[in-house]
């Protein structure tokens, strides 16, 4: 048994953009290089680096936990900036589980999960899983806020993610969904509200398509959206939202401040919020849908 965490630069293409190969290399590796340090402090072994991020391997779920807390704590204290103005963000997914070294390689089903959960967070955050959190002391579990089961490409069964809450300062902005989310569903409408158009879909309707083609489901005319960005299904007792972008989708549940960033994966739509489609709802003109579970 190993902890796996997989921790990335975010917007690393528009590094390159900015700074040219040479420059942003070089800046890319000695940040890499860095981090490595306070890894390799917390008994993490850096596996290999991975251009704008890198793949460590623990022995235990507190070291790697703790790590990912001390690095992000770390950039929020002593920001570091690559040429626009905006400090350098890291995202990170933390899983464990069996894994298996092979001519200094580490693969396995953890490895994967890391991965997926690295490629979902979103900027400064530390998503990990239900396996993860039941191995922390309890000082360390409060520290976690469940954002529901969602789908991680390649696995056939939903996988509760829970967010690290690092900050403290960001504490009150955490809503536990829980895992009542669960239980099985009770037959319910969702309705989604997008420009000029509302939909309806119960538990027994077909697939709905949210993008830019005018033949979607609810077409949305803006160059962030792809021609089909999403589709939302009733699957099993939930109604189901699935990015197929080329830009990713933004789902922000409930009062949380912070999203749930979907790029070919799929969660659950509960209670009410907003879909940003190709962009932060912050963004210029956000193209948004908003959407209601009802019973």
């Amino acid at each position: 048994m190993a902890t796996v965490v997989f921790a990335d630069l975010v917007g690393s293409t528009g590094i390159f953009e900015r700074l040219g190969d040479e420059t942003a290399g070089r800046f890319v590796t000695q940040l890499t290089s860095a981090l490595s340090v306070t890894f390799e402090q917390h008994r993490g072994r850096v596996v290999k680096l991975l251009g704008d991020g890198l793949f460590v391997v623990f022995p235990a779920e507190d070291d790697a936990v703790e790590a990912c807390i001390a690095i992000q704590g770390w950039l929020q204290e002593h920001p570091v900036y690559a040429g626009d103005g905006n400090p350098v963000q890291i995202q990170m997914g933390v899983e464990s589980g069996e894994v298996v070294e092979i001519d200094g390689d580490c693969y396995g089903d953890a490895v994967n999960s890391a991965a997926r959960l690295a490629d979902l967070a979103g900027a400064e955050q530390i998503l990990t899983t239900q396996r993860v959190r039941d191995a922390l002391a309890p000082v360390q579990r409060d520290q976690l806020r469940s954002l529901g089961p969602m789908f991680l490409r390649g696995k056939s069964e939903a996988t509760e993610v829970f967010r690290v809450d690092w900050r403290v300062d960001r504490d009150d902005d955490a809503t536990v969904m829980g895992a009542s989310l669960f239980k099985t569903g009770k037959a319910s409408r969702l309705e989604l509200a997008g420009p000029g158009r509302t939909l309806r879909l119960d538990s027994h309707g077909e697939k709905l398509t949210l993008g830019r083609a005018t033949g979607a489901s609810l077409s949305i005319n803006d160059g962030r959206v792809s021609r089909v960005h999403a589709t939302v299904e009733w699957r099993g007792s939930h109604f189901v939202l699935s990015d197929t972008s080329s830009f990713g989708t933004w789902v922000y549940l409930g009062n949380q401040v912070e999203p749930v960033v979907l790029r070919r994966t799929e969660c659950y739509l509960v209670g009410q919020g907003q879909i940003s489609l190709g962009c932060p709802r912050e963004a210029e003109a956000a193209p948004i849908v908003l959407f209601a579970v009802k019973a």
